[in-house]
This record gives structure tokens, sequence and C-alpha cells, in this order.
């Protein structure tokens, strides 16, 4: 029976997966046919799409059983549709560390699990290959250890807020302060995670099923943790546009992530958490954002509690129910229940909201809001194969092979199986390549010589002698790894290799005659970086004695972390004095600073001829460091923000303004101009480097056309190293009234080279992705006129290795980008109804299309009583891959037939230009 019922399946594929128009009567009745043999739920059959399945399954709940699966901690399990309990608040920031393994409550930290370098260091690699190696042996990871291999596997990582200020206590979460690298760097993180090749297409490998689910998070602006739940984001549109959803729509496009995270703040006096701007027409309408929105733990709560919000047009804030109407009619489908709560979530409001027939900014709030949210929600989680047979599919099998059941448990008893030999090498590889060199100035060494001080020259024999100096170094309380970490507990800090340790083991393994001793630098019993106040002078005075001296300073959680900014970019404690005052001692000190971003480093700067950066870098930090500092790895690692020498240079941090003006400086490289340690980009090497014969092509270009940038890298040193080209571009004669950025990046490629070795590289920046928004318009805009095309070394000026000019002239033409739908019937619209999947049989449905073009221009529905005509010229029609659900006529009208599950193709055309879209209808019987 089981073998003849899967005959029957794969023969209703067949037919499933046919995209028609109309079909002649005889296929409609065999079709219908096959679907009643063969018997089985829609939402058990693997023949029909994901979005098909879920809509089926969610016209099967009662709207108490809908409102239940809307919450993170935990939607519970429906026995009978065979729904099991699932947690969607689960995190591996830089490593899988939190599971949603209990009822309530915030998700439970594992045990063991590998501990990478943090997002901020990923940044500061410029590489994001790097990023996706990692990523991919996290999701490996996440898969070993969420339940049955198949369940709890929606993550709420990356962090792709902006790192626009160096007081925000998340900085180490964030990749960069531009967009476009964050977006490069974080969409291969998405890719990893999710099973994806690197232009974010299922691999292969996995069976079609995704391998976990990545949520982007904070949707949008959410910068500053003094405020962060209940402040407004305040800016201009131009400034919500350019900068601080970008990168958003940057990774939308390029690796389609499966959630976005909405943040706790207001965006322009609107709770982001129920702002229909930002998640609708926005992420949704605009960007082609086709997942699902989660609330930050817990954001609806704070509309109410912290924002005590009063809608448009209301005379009061809301209420516990109404606030949870407004966001999920704003398109916010899962409620994160934990974090700032009280007793009221989605999962015991929702029936109560819709009997109430609340007036949102969008509708009447009703069950067709719940069940769109449902159908996202329950589309993610068939994605993931647990309504399949789990155990024949690929991620499973494989998970199941690394680490059987029972290997792993969260404790210690796990005795940290899944810290792998090559995932700890992976963390140390990884590692190297984040690690920036500052500052590498010749001196005179004891011995007479003069040379750079870095890499170390270790003799092979005889007597060397090196100190390694400041607590946390080598700290007895265990080292800090960033914010979402796992717990390393005693298996798991075994692996671990602390930067004393992996200094010592280098110099040693080199020579093994060599002294390298650790000295705490500080008295008292400090073991954070705060309480690191009193210097022991023994240990400054014992520094003359070494032949180097590596003074480590750093930052933890007591510096900063989520819910508490810096007030300062001082290093903590007395750690920067310790640097001064060793390098008085010995001008062989290498200052190193793992620290949460910049500091200022005013006081030490000039003293020490060598300075290594990094963000927090993994469990096998030590090694990674001791690779550069021996010269076993080149540095290739760039900063991936603004080193601003002091906070004082920067307004406040609730200031969201990214432009100069009104006594604000301006942030980020873009737009800052006072004086900096560092430049956003720079990056040293123990090699050089040479950049030549660059031309750009045409000269002059068209504002849809494509600029081809060809230039050659040589390797003019000693060693093999990589050289990062980074390309800006500029509007040099822009009037100043426009404010257009000092230069923008707009590619940038890591280049390997042997000594010697000259490379050709290419890149290519199209002319649509330097428009400007243009607030009047309400769309982008090509400036005409002249701009700079600069291959450097860093942003500053001083650093352009080559440049040329090209003209741009023209308009934008506008072409379909992103097609959506909201499909409804007659009289939705005097119900108050916005969109529905489930539709009665013998009804006529108005698809309700938005059409975005490439300029970011709307047409067609936007949302109730905001609608623009298509454009004169613009062709759309219809197929429906099962006319006998829903009939398409003449490929404009569409109707409900007979019960079953439809959907409906949507396709645009204009300028020559076809973009499409696809619905799901449900049809009752």
């Amino acid at each position: 029976m089981f073998a003849r019922s899967r005959l029957i399946a794969a023969a209703l594929a067949v037919f499933a997966t046919l995209p028609i128009a109309a079909t002649a009567a005889s296929s409609t009745r065999h079709s219908r046919r096959i679907a009643h043999a063969a018997g089985a739920p829609i939402y058990l059959n693997p023949m029909y799409s994901p979005q098909e399945r879920a809509a089926d399954l969610v016209s099967r709940m009662t709207l108490t059983e809908k409102a239940s699966q809307m919450v993170s901690s935990q939607a519970p399990a429906i026995p009978r549709l065979g729904i099991k309990a699932y947690g969607w608040w689960n995190e591996a920031l830089h490593g899988v560390s939190r599971l949603q393994l209990n009822p309530s409550g915030n998700a439970t930290v594992l045990s063991n699990t590998t501990s990478y370098p943090i997002d901020l260091s990923l940044g500061s690699s410029w590489d994001p290959s790097v990023m996706y190696r990692e990523a991919t042996a996290i999701s490996d990871e996440a898969r070993e250890v969420t339940p049955q291999n198949s369940l709890d596997l929606d993550f709420y990582s990356p962090t792709v807020n902006l790192g626009r200020d160096p007081r925000w206590g998340r900085n180490d979460e964030t990749f960069s302060e531009d967009p476009l690298l964050t977006a490069n760097i974080a969409s291969r993180y998405v890719d990893g995670m999710e099973g994806k090749d690197p232009s974010g297409h299922l691999l292969p490998q996995g069976g079609g099923y995704l391998k976990t689910i990545t949520t982007i998070k904070h949707f949008a602006a959410n910068n500053s943790e003094v405020n962060r739940r209940t402040g407004s984001s305040d800016m201009d549109e131009r400034t919500l546009r350019e900068y601080y959803t970008s990168q958003f729509r940057q990774i939308i496009e390029q690796s389609h992530p499966g959630s976005i995270m909405s943040s706790y703040n207001r965006v322009n006096g609107i709770p982001a958490a129920a702002n229909v701007h930002l998640i609708d027409t926005l992420a949704r309408q605009t960007f082609g954002f086709d997942g699902y929105f989660t609330s930050d733990c817990d954001a609806i709560y704070e509309i109410q509690a912290g924002h005590h919000w009063i809608p448009p047009g209301w005379t009061r804030p809301v209420n516990n129910i109404e606030r949870h109407a407004f966001a999920n009619a704003a398109g916010e489908d899962l409620n994160c229940n934990a974090g700032y709560h009280d007793q009221y979530s989605y999962a015991n409001t929702v029936p109560t909201a819709v009997t109430q027939g609340i007036h949102t900014l969008t509708d009447i709030y009703n069950e067709n809001d719940v069940d769109t949210s449902l159908v996202r929600l329950f589309t993610a989680r068939i994605k993931l194969g647990e309504f399949d047979n789990v155990s024949a599919q690929p991620w499973v099998r494989q998970a199941r092979a690394r680490v059987p059941a029972g290997t792993w448990t969260n404790s210690d008893a796990n005795q940290a199986v899944t810290e792998t030999p090559a995932r700890l090498d992976l963390a140390r590889r990884v590692g190297d390549r984040t690690l920036v060199l500052l500052k590498n100035s010749s001196g005179t060494r004891k011995d007479g010589s003069s040379a750079r001080l870095l890499p170390l020259r270790v003799p092979r024999s005889g007597p060397f002698k090196v100190a390694v100096i400041g607590y946390l170094a080598n700290p007895l309380a265990g080292m800090y790894l960033g914010g979402y970490s796992s717990i390393q507990g005693a298996p798991g800090v075994a692996n671990e290799v602390t930067p004393y340790a992996g200094i010592k083991r280098a110099i040693q393994a080199t020579n093994p005659n060599a002294t390298v001793d650790f000295l705490s630098g500080f008295t008292g019993g400090g073991t954070t970086a705060a309480s690191l106040t009193t210097i022991d002078q023994s240990a400054v005075d014992a520094a003359a004695g070494y032949d180097d001296v590596i003074v480590y300073a750093a930052t933890d959680q007591t510096t900063a972390n989520e819910d508490q900014d810096r007030t300062t970019m001082a290093l903590p404690g007395a750690q920067a004095q310790l640097i001064s005052d060793v390098a008085a001692k010995n001008p062989n000190t290498v200052a190193v600073m793992e620290t949460i971003g910049q500091v200022d480093v005013g006081s030490f700067q000039s003293s020490v001829p060598a300075m290594i950066w990094s963000s927090y870098n993994g469990q096998r930090k030590g090694d990674a460091l001791a690779d550069v500092l021996l010269g076993r790895y080149n540095p290739s690692g760039h900063i991936p923000f603004t080193w601003y020498q002091s906070a004082s240079e920067l307004p406040p941090i609730t200031d969201y303004s990214i432009r100069p003006g009104n006594g604000n400086p301006g942030r980020t490289y873009m737009y800052f101009s006072g004086p900096v340690s560092y430049p956003f980009g720079h990056g040293l090497s123990y090699t050089t480097f040479r950049t030549s014969n660059l031309r750009v092509a045409p000269r002059r270009a068209d504002a849809n056309g494509t600029l081809r940038v060809s230039f050659d890298v040589t390797n003019t040193g000693t060693r093999a190293g990589e050289d990062l080209a980074e390309l800006y571009v500029t509007t040099p004669d822009a009037p100043a009234s426009l404010q257009r950025p000092h230069k923008r990046l707009e590619g940038f490629q890591q280049v390997p080279l042997a000594p010697g070795q000259t490379r050709r590289v290419w890149m290519t920046v199209n002319v649509r992705d330097l428009a400007f928004f243009d607030q009047q318009q309400n769309r982008y805009v090509v400036d005409d006129g002249r701009y700079g095309i600069q291959i450097a070394s860093s942003a500053a000026d001083s650093d352009i290795q080559a440049q040329r000019f090209v003209t741009v002239g023209g308009s934008l033409l506008p072409i379909p980008h992103v097609v959506t739908a909201k499909p409804v019937v007659a009289g939705d619209a005097a119900r108050g109804i916005q969109s529905r999947v489930i539709f009665p049989a013998g009804a006529l449905i108005d698809p309700q299309l938005t059409v975005s073009m490439n300029d970011e221009s709307l047409f067609g529905y936007i949302n109730a009583g905001n609608s623009k005509p298509l454009p004169a010229g613009m062709q759309v029609s219809f197929t429906s891959n099962r006319p006998w659900v829903v009939d398409v006529r003449s490929r404009r009208v569409i109707r409900t037939v007979g019960s079953g599950v439809a959907t409906i193709t949507a396709r645009v055309r204009y300028h020559g230009v076809t973009s499409s879209t696809q619905f799901v209808v449900d049809v009752g019987s």
C-alpha cells in the first residue's frame, strides 16, 4: 500500500508542477482523479510546494491553534495534525550557542560547542569566503545538536546593523560601518548557514531542504543600547534608505534569508514591531523579502509598556490586545514572547483581537492576517524538512553520522564532541585572517640591527626571552569570547588556546630553549577588564630584560554588552597606561588589542613600534595571534570602521543622522571629516604592493550602464601576501547642498600574490548602484556629472593608489524589480481585509499586485487607500498550476473553481524586462 501511494503521489506531481493558464477538460478530470486517489493530506505530500503545503495545514487549524503557533518559546505540539513542539528562538552568532529547549522563557545556553571569531572580526577579514566557511561549519554543528537533528533550526543571527558609533554596546556583533562590506560578508553567513552556495541557491547535497534558517537583525536603525527598547531613531527617508536599510536590501537580493527580526525601537515615532513602512513597504514590497518577520524579544510588549504608542488617529495608547493586532496586521508574523515581557502574547490575545475587529494601520484585524503569518511560518518549517521522512534527509543523515544520538548532551558530559579538530583548526585559520596589523615601525633591536619589529625574529637556538604581559592574555577566569557565546565547561576550556599559550607554544616550537614568560601586569586580583586598575611595577621593570614584549589589552562584557553602551573609547582599567609604561622600559614592545571596537590609542600610539587589533577572536585566538606575530601568516586584515581618536569627536549616540549639520560632524568614512587614528580599510602587511595600469571603461557611461574597472597589483616585497584592493567612487563636482559622501565603497577583493608576482584584477560597478535617494521624487536618481574611480588601500585620500574619472549622464530606465501580491475577493475591501490565503469556491480573485521598480518607486496596490496606477504599457499576466482549483482565463481573470490548493504566478513585463511573483490560493470545499 505504501509503495502504491508513493506511485500515485509521483503521478500527481507530474500535473502539480505544470504551470498553465488553461488546460483541456480531459486533463482537468484526470488530474482530479489522481488527487482523489492519493488521499493523503496535501501538507504531508512533498510533491506540493512548501507554500502550498503550509496553506493546507493552516486551513485545518482552529483560530486558537493558529495563535498558539505564533510564539517563539515554544509553539506547542498539535498532535491531531502531527505538529511537534517547536522553539524558534535559537542563536548562532559565531557558533551555535542557544536553543529554545524550554516551553517558556529565554533560550537555553549550550555547553561546549565551537566558538569562532565574532562578526566584527569577520568584517576585518574583508573576505566573504572566510565567512562562508565559518557559517557552513556552524550549520553543520547546529544540525548535530538540535532536537532530532530536525527541529528548532531557526537562528536569530546574524546582526547586520551597521557599526556607526564605536560606543554601541553590540559592535562586536556587527560586521562593519559600511553597508556594502556588511552585506557582502553577512550574505555569505546566510548562505553557509542555510545550505546554499555563495550565489544564494540551495546546495544539491541538501536534497532540496534548507539546512537552517537565519534571521537578519535588527530592522531597523537599532544602534544604541541606552534607549534601544524605548527610543525613537529619527532620520529622513534618504538616510533610512541609503544607510540604515541598505545592507538589509542587499542581503535580501543576494542570499534570500528566511527571516528578519524587527527591532525594539521606534523609527520616526512608529514602533518597528508595528511599522508598516519598514516591514511591508520596504522589506517586502520594495526589497522583495518573502520570509517571515519575528519580533525582538519582546518588542511587541514594548509597543505598549515602553513606547506607550498612540497610533495615528487614536487618542490613547494601545492596550495589551491591540498591540498584538497592530503588530500582526503590519506583518510581524512571530512574537518572541520572552525577554522583557508580561503574561500576554500572540497565543493568548490574537483570538480576542480577531473578535474585537480592531482598526489597525492596514485593515480591520481579522483571521486572514493570522493565516498569512501562519503560512509563512509553516513554509519555513516545511522547507527545513520536519514534515517529511526526516531520517532519509541528507542534512539529517550527515549529522547523525558525525554525532550519533546520545553522544552530545547539553552538559560537560558531552566531552565537547562537536568541537572537532577540523572545527578548531578552522577557528584558528579564520582568526589568522581577522587580525589587523595597525602599525609596524623600524627600530633598533638588542643586537644592534635595525628592522621592523614584526614579524618577531625567533632564533632557532640559543637564549631568547619574550614576555607576554597583561592579565587577559592568560586569564584565570576563562577567556571572553564575545556576545552570544556558548558555555565552555572543562572539556571546552581544554580546547581553548589563550594568547599566552599560543605565543609560548609557537616560539618554543621554533626555539625549544626560548623563555616565554607570562606577567599579569596588575595587582589586586582583578579578573575583568574594568577591574585591572593597579599596575604591577615589578612587571613593568622586568620588561626591560626581555628581547621582545607583547602587551595584551582587551575589553570584555564589563566594558559594554547588549543593554550597555560604552561612554568612552578608553581601554578599561589601567591597560593603556601599562602599554605606555612597558614601552618606556623596552622599545621592542608590541601592543595587541582584542576589543569590542575602536579604542583610544592616543596615549601610547607613538611609543610602541607595532600594534595589532582584532575583535573577539574565538577559541583558538592564541594560535592565530602567534601565527601573525611570528610571520607564519602574513596579516591581511583591515579595519572595517573609522577608528576615531575619541568619542568626543562624535554626536550623541542617540543621534541617528549620518550626514553633517547642526553641530553634527557626520559619521563613518563617508561623511566624517575630522582627524582619525586610522582610516576605514586600513591594514598593513609584511610585504609591499603596488597598483598600476588602472583602466575604466567606458569613460562616458549611461545611468543604466556598467563600468568595467581593471588594474594590476604587484607584490613588490619578499614575502607572499594578500593585497586588499578597495574600490571607492566619488562625486567631486556635486554641489555642497546635495550633501554627497566623500566617497563610497563600491568593490573590494583580496588578491593573493607571491613575491614579485603581478595579477590583473577586474571589478564591475553598476551605475545604478551609484544612485542617491531623492525624497521629493520618492525614488533613487543617478546624478549627472563626473565620478571618480579610486583604487586605494584605505578610505583616506592619502592612500589612493590610482584614480580615473568618468562622466555619467541620463536617467534610470524604470524596469520591474520586485512584484508582490495581496490577493483578496470582492467585498474584502469593505470588510477591511487586506490579504487572504483561504478562499471560497466560485470567487473572483483580485491579486492586488505591487510593482517595485529598479529605482524603488512603487506602483499598483501599496496598502489600503494607497494605490498608484501601473505605468502605461506595463503588461500583466497570470497562470495557474492547477486550473481545476483556480482557473485563469485570458491570462487576466482569476477564479476559484474547486477545493484544493493552487499556485498563481503573476508576471509583469515592462521595457523588455519581466519580473514575477507567486501566491498560493487554498480553496475550501
